[in-house]
């Protein structure tokens, strides 16, 4: 498993763990030790990525994800989307393919078996659009 693989679980954990308790993300970051100096870097751009665009990114979601309440999403796939969907507008080191590609495979392996197809048609949908959507 390549250091990004790794550090795209650890950010869906900590993010997880952040909408179970009501915490900032980067609190607990800053809690949990992160054994390899690759993955840690790319972990912290992630999950303080994701906290700093928050509110757009839940409001794309909320835009895209038709006939899904925010609340009835599992935590999960939230959270792979708000990942994926940093990655892909905030992030130009990362392929919007790549993006997407790692979103599904880690649904397929961690959340419900809808959840890979929910995801990849919200993420495309955001791709496709990419160029009209205002980012502030």
């Amino acid at each position: 498993m390549s250091a990004r693989r790794k550090a795209r679980k650890r950010a869906l954990d900590i993010l997880f763990e952040a909408d179970m308790r009501s915490t900032p993300a980067a609190a607990l970051l800053n809690e949990r030790p992160v054994d390899e100096i690759s993955q840690a870097e790319y972990l912290r751009t992630l999950v303080q990525g994701v906290g700093e665009h928050r509110e757009k990114i839940d409001e794309l979601i909320h835009t895209y994800a038709e006939g899904w309440d925010m609340d009835r999403m599992p935590i999960i796939d939230r959270n792979l989307l708000r990942i994926a969907l940093f990655e892909i507008l905030w992030n130009p080191e990362v392929d919007d393919k790549v993006a997407v590609s790692e979103a599904v495979e880690i649904a397929q392996e961690l959340s419900t078996k809808d959840s890979a197809s929910y995801i990849n048609g919200i993420l495309g949908r955001v791709i496709l659009l990419k160029s009209v959507i205002s980012l502030t």
